[in-house]
């Protein structure tokens, strides 16, 4: 079976039709970005499901991670988040599950109508016992596993080689690996003194991953966990190894994204993407935040947002939700809609950033046109969240303006005064 990079060398498939058309793309245009790596869309032809394109002169993307843990494995409550999720507009879900029966959970996810995503090595861990336990032949059965199962794109660590291991020791960190599959391939060179076997055996993986057609998400796993690490050497390293494996990747055939870059200083944003996309032959570029400070837990999600909106101006394809409970708890229903909703603001404000004149894109407006004409039924039409909308207009509504202004309302003030010039 050809992969979809070689079937957009010879031609237009009928997923890039269907992606292109959604994008108000040229097929053939979006064929030839996806043949460069400029995009990917992940879709494991083994499940049929909606479409999403990630990359070059696509809509910015949002993703929504969902799963259980040890602590609290109600597979009930995931489902409820999914659906949460896709109701709020994600445009892939992530199963980060670590607790229960990991492939059932698995199979419920798979079930909805959305690209799924998994990260492999926490079902390795559970399996093995512990990080140091497992080894080269299970994690690639673990891999194996999911992308037979139907999974669209995997989240792999290949990055987090003896090198990067040596960088956090001639470097040190305050955080040394916050990722939770950066610390357990940590842990499995530290037990068996060997290479992390993603790395080792890279093309081996490339050789799975193209007997499934699976998107490959490069992990970051040794992003920065706080911005008093933002500049030490490990995250370096790894951006030095990612762009190598993204290009053995792109020839192998293989779609892939880079992860990055964790918590940073806002004003290293744009240069952190910049170097990733250098490095990376502007392969699609997906973001958990980034988090620009690291004293507002309960607010987690008002900062990627920040963050995540400049990155998208710069060039970040993909964002992460990031919840009201990041730092401090599994996420509720309610976590997840909030924190699904302001990434949803993150990707639009990306949106009119990364695009010449995006601004005026026609949403944006009509908004002012309804503002100015009080058409309250048009700008909750055209908000992101009508219900929000409407539910705090109506908290006590003044007739044709809102309570905060009231009769003296600048707006009304002012179209009843240009009318009246014009008519004279």
């Amino acid at each position: 079976m050809r992969t979809l990079i070689q079937d957009c060398v010879a031609g237009i498939p009928p997923v890039v039709e269907t992606a292109a058309r959604q994008e108000g793309l040229n097929p053939r245009d979006m064929a030839r970005a996806v043949a460069r790596g400029h995009v990917v869309i992940p879709a494991n032809p083994r499940r049929p499901h909606r479409i999403c394109a990630i990359g070059e002169d696509c809509r910015v993307k949002i993703n929504v991670n969902i799963g259980t843990s040890g602590d609290r494995c109600d597979p009930e409550l995931e489902r409820q988040k999914g659906m949460a999720a896709i109701a709020q507009g994600t445009d892939t879900l992530m199963d980060l599950s670590t607790g229960g029966d990991i492939r059932a959970i698995r199979e419920m996810i798979l079930s909805l109508d959305i690209p799924v995503g998994t990260v492999p090595i926490y079902e390795a861990v559970r399996k093995a016992g512990n990080a140091g336990d497992v080894d080269a032949d299970l994690l690639f059965s673990v891999i194996r596993e999911h992308c037979r199962d139907g999974v669209d794109f995997l989240t792999l660590h290949c990055g987090v080689n003896r090198e990067a291991l040596a960088a956090l020791h001639s470097d040190p960190r305050i955080l040394p690996v916050v990722s939770r599959g950066g610390a357990f391939h940590v842990a499995m060179m530290a037990h068996s003194g060997q290479e992390n076997p993603l790395f080792a055996e890279f093309d081996y993986l490339l050789e799975i991953l193209a007997e499934y057609d699976v998107v490959v998400s490069l992990g970051d796993g040794m992003r920065p966990g706080c911005l008093q690490d933002a500049d030490r050497h490990a995250k370096t390293v790894e951006y030095l190894n990612l762009g190598r494996l993204a290009q053995r990747a792109l020839s192998a055939g293989i779609q892939r994204m880079i992860e990055g870059p964790g918590h940073i200083p806002l004003d290293q944003v744009g240069y952190n993407i910049r170097v990733i996309k250098e490095l990376s032959n502007d392969a699609p570029l997906y973001l958990l935040g980034p988090l620009v400070t690291d004293i507002a837990p309960g607010y987690d999600h008002v900062v990627a947002t920040i963050g995540g909106a400049v990155a998208a101006m710069h060039g970040a394809d993909f964002l992460c939700m990031v919840s009201p409970s990041e730092h401090l708890s599994l996420p509720d229903v309610s976590d997840i809609i909030e924190g699904t909703r302001v990434a949803r603001v993150a990707a639009h404000v990306g949106d009119t950033a990364r695009k010449k004149e995006g601004y005026k894109m026609p949403r944006e407006r009509q908004m002012a046109e309804a503002r100015r004409n009080l058409d309250w039924a048009e700008q909750f039409r055209l908000s992101l969240f009508p219900d929000v909308a409407k539910k705090i207009h109506a908290r006590d509504s003044s007739g044709d303006t809102c309570s905060m202004c009231g009769d003296l309302c600048a707006v009304k003030m002012m179209r009843e005064l240009f009318e009246s010039g014009k008519k004279k």
